[in-house]
């Protein structure tokens, strides 16, 4: 347990210095409370609340025991993140507490090392200006992604449903909230009850009821009453996004809010899902929202993430659509612990954290922007109109995002646009090249300005994604590695000059510099930007809200080998230009990398040319490019010898003894050869839809294969949703732009589908062609028993219903995408094809069952 003397010098230290606000957030006295529209606001100001940030899991599960095993000291690393969390902007923090790690079977609330860590946490946060929103009650094991524990806590012994019915589970879960309630934080001296920055509670996560409306308002009310017999005056917010046909059952208990999620990609997709995933954020339509009105409830978001995408532009985006929504509040799930963060074992669906995915991070950085600035319900249209407003961009287009202010420029990766005023810019924070800065790095970096001709930057180190994040990870496997080099920084801040001193300024970093044209090589570290002529006291300077002065975190180099990335094309026309790129980086010297080719008896070599420090690449050499199969090996060569891939197999080719014989392959065809856009055989690993027991892809001989598809009846009851109007629709697809990349499209003229019923009878399918804006162009094919190939004139695809797909959590989303697209199908713009089965049916048959084996799709 914690030292108690220490708790008191470490309170008086605050006092003494006046530790200050790190964010947005600003000290308030007081509650909040909801007022009769429904909106938050605080108790003293009577101002809107606004606040954005994460959720973050390290005091509990799976964070707290891999922190044991790998040694880590864990408010260390508790230190390091919200550090993160205060840079990015963030001033909300949200987590559900694992309660079966702190109760005991009759709800008694146990002071052990997850509660202290998880004080801590809390204290860290309130020191960094950052409030909270905390759900006390999880309901689950503690295991994910291992196998749970022999917990101590209530729901390990009843279970999330018998937590919701039983009496004795009913008991104890109102001791533990009255207890919890009660709990003295010992870090700060004050009970959770009267904390000023827990702004509310959510009672419990995702409950999932079950029972008569009746049931569940008498459930909640004994909740409610159990938060308050505390004397707690915190609004008390509900799960209100699962089982919403209990909507006013909910708020009948008493609540203050409602609580939502948003999944609009699904979860657990196993890699990265391809392709304009825009259309998929158009809007965050609540069809109880005058449930919600009637009882002048607020709205917040618990948990958000586009799963299993690792772009940038989507976060801005849902932000957009919150606010259209009426969102006050919204924390992303989850950001990832640093020191778990190589390994992305927490949760693999998801991948947040600020320095292996800066791109991401600035994308919530931007996020906490629009959330602060948008008006709450303010309409911003439709997609694609609405990916500009204010002082806000978003673009599928180079995964760019960004916030350009008279006094913020924020951006997620390269951008050309303008800064709005340069010469008033304060801060700046960024990922690549804008105008302001030229950076060659991977990195974020971060400049703020102290005062006129003196900034502050920070330079996080370079992350490079060695593995697939998404899929089935471990402690013992790498997904991405943080290199430590010099990369070359120019800046263009006039006020700065093209020549300025440039000194590091956090702990163990002594770089001094004069720089000329305002270009200079960096390493990772924390620095002061001095125009020439000008001083400053670094001693004297008062810490500013978003970081502290001198302050610096990030790991330390983790490159333990040589590690190349490369992805080869999935085909290319003779003679083509093909250009091969690849990701290296090594923990030796690197000297060069070459690629070796072969095409049938033809052998070529090639070096490939640095980009940067990481990034390599060439054009293959025609002479290779003949009809057949391109084979090659890269090769790195480093002061420690060569390393050959695929494999990362020690040597070269040319050694006598050499024994890989591993290569990439790239299909080289003519021109005239038809375009595969779909073939079960490679491609049916990632088509997207719903899961059904029925869905699979057998073998049919040696190079073909057939991807099927069998549902009992095309609408099943949402349990989640049981008013939900009954859609008669079952859809799944594929984004074909890795087929396509070397194949031009424009000159062919008509899909060629290989298919067939699996039934006795034929049966009706929509092929569609599903263009980057979310336009949908299809056609109502029959397929007969026997296999098939059935031509499509391109020119008979009309307009058709765009299914959103994934299917987003909450259930109760819009299953259609509505855009505003009323132009033709432009083929130079398809992205994927979207099989349908509903469309066409009979009505007396859309109860019954269809199958379906699709084969290949093909443009001719």
């Amino acid at each position: 347990m914690i030292n108690q003397r220490s708790i008191v010098g470490l309170l008086f230290i605050a006092l003494l210095f006046g530790i200050s606000s790190k964010t947005k957030a600003q000290s308030h006295s007081g509650d909040v409370f909801v007022d009769k529209s429904g909106v938050i606001r605080w108790g003293d100001t009577k101002k809107e609340v606004h606040g954005f940030g994460v959720n973050y899991t390290a005091p509990f599960a799976h964070a707290y025991r891999s922190a044991e095993k790998k040694g880590f000291d864990i408010k260390k690393e508790i230190d390091k993140d919200v550090y993160h969390f205060a840079r990015l902007g963030f001033d909300l923090y949200r987590i559900h507490v694992w309660d079966t790690e702190i109760s005991d079977e009759e709800g008694n609330l146990l002071e052990n090392e997850h509660l202290e860590t998880f004080d801590y946490l809390l204290n860290q946060l309130k020191q960094h200006g950052i409030n909270f929103v905390i759900t006390p009650i999880a309901y689950w094991g503690n295991g994910w992604p291992e196998p749970d524990e022999d917990t101590p806590g209530f729901s390990d012994k009843y279970g999330k449903d018998k937590s919701l019915t039983n009496p004795d589970a009913i008991k104890a879960q109102e001791n533990y909230l009255a207890q919890f309630l009660n709990h003295i934080n010992p870090y700060t001296g004050i009970a959770y009850k009267n904390e000023p920055n827990l702004i509310a509670v959510e009672i419990s996560n995702e409950p999932h009821h079950r029972g008569t409306p009746q049931e569940v308002t008498a459930f909640i009310k004994k909740m409610v009453s159990a938060i308050q017999s505390t004397g707690a005056k915190k609004p008390v917010f509900y799960n209100v996004s699962h089982s919403i046909h209990l909507a006013d059952a909910y708020f009948d208990a008493g609540i203050q809010g409602g609580t939502f999620q948003w999944y609009p990609t699904g979860l657990g997709f196993g890699k990265e899902l391809e392709g304009n995933l825009l259309p998929n954020v158009n809007e965050y339509d609540i069809p109880f929202n005058e449930v919600i009105k009637e009882h002048h409830a607020a709205k917040i978001v618990y948990e958000f993430d586009a799963a299993d995408v690792n772009k940038s532009y989507m976060y801005p985006a849902m932000a957009r659509s919150f606010r259209e929504a009426g969102i006050q509040l919204a924390t992303h799930f989850a950001y990832d612990p640093t020191f778990l963060a190589y390994a992305n074992t927490e949760y693999n669906t998801h991948y947040m954290n600020l320095n292996y995915v800066p791109h991401k991070a600035l994308g919530l950085m931007i996020a906490s922007e629009i959330f602060h600035e948008v008006p709450l319900g303010k309409e911003q249209g439709t997609y694609p109109e609405n990916l500009q407003f204010g002082d806000f961009k978003i673009s599928y287009d180079g995964d760019v995002a960004s916030y350009n202010s008279s006094e913020k420029f924020i951006y997620t990766n390269s951008t050309k646009i303008e800064p709005k005023n340069a010469s008033k810019l304060k801060a700046i924070a960024g990922h690549g090249n804008s105008q302001i800065v030229k950076y060659n790095g991977r990195g974020a970096y971060f400049l703020d300005k102290l005062e006129m001709g003196i900034w502050r930057l920070e330079v996080m180190p370079d992350p490079v994604i060695v593995k697939n994040p998404f899929g089935k990870n471990s402690l013992d496997k790498t997904v991405a590695v943080i290199s430590w080099k010099a990369n070359t920084m120019k800046l263009n801040i006039e006020e700065l000059g093209g020549d300025f001193n440039i000194s590091g300024i956090n702990s163990g970093n002594n770089f001094e510099a004069e720089v000329k044209g305002g270009e200079f090589n960096i390493t990772p570290g924390t620095y002061l930007l001095k125009s020439n002529g000008k001083s400053f006291g670094l001693d004297k300077y008062k810490s500013d809200k978003r970081f502290d002065l001198k302050g610096f975190q990030a790991p330390r180099s983790t490159v333990d080998k040589t590690y190349l990335v490369h992805q080869p094309a999935e085909i290319s026309e003779i003679n083509a230009r093909l250009e091969i790129q690849a990701t290296v980086v090594s923990n030796n010297n690197i000297e060069k990398v070459e690629a070796w080719f072969q095409n049938g008896n033809t052998y070529e070599s090639a070096k490939l040319k640095a980009g940067n420090n990481y990034d390599y690449s060439v054009e293959v050499p025609e002479k290779v490019l003949d009809n057949g199969f391109l084979n090659y090996r890269i090769i790195v060569t480093t002061d420690k010898g060569k390393i050959t891939f695929p494999g990362g197999v020690e040597g070269s080719p040319s050694d006598w003894d050499f024994h890989s014989s591993a290569s990439y392959e790239v299909p080289i065809v003519y021109k005239n050869t038809p375009v595969s856009l779909f073939n079960a055989s490679k491609d049916s690993d990632k088509m997207v839809r719903q899961w059904f027991p029925g869905n699979k892809v057998i073998p049919v001989n040696e190079s073909v294969s057939e991807f099927q598809v069998r549902v009992d009846q095309l609408f099943h009851e949402d349990v989640e949703n049981k008013n939900a109007e009954p859609i008669y629709d079952y859809s799944f697809r594929y984004n074909f732009n890795q087929n396509i990349a070397n194949r031009p499209i424009n000159t062919k003229n008509k899909l060629v589908l290989t298919a067939r019923s699996l039934n006795d009878k034929s049966e009706k399918i929509q092929v569609s062609l599903v263009m980057d804006n979310g336009a949908s162009f299809g056609k109502i094919v029959e397929l007969s028993p026997e296999v098939k190939e059935i031509s499509i004139d391109l020119n008979e695809l009309k307009p058709v219903k765009t299914v959103t797909l994934p299917r987003p959590y909450p259930g109760f989303l819009p299953y259609y995408f509505d855009h505003s697209y009323k132009g033709d199908l432009k083929l130079e713009n398809v992205e994927s094809v979207q099989f349908s089965i509903g469309p066409g049916i009979e009505a007396e048959n859309l109860q019954t069952a269809h199958s379906v084996g699709i084969r290949s799709l093909k443009l001719e």
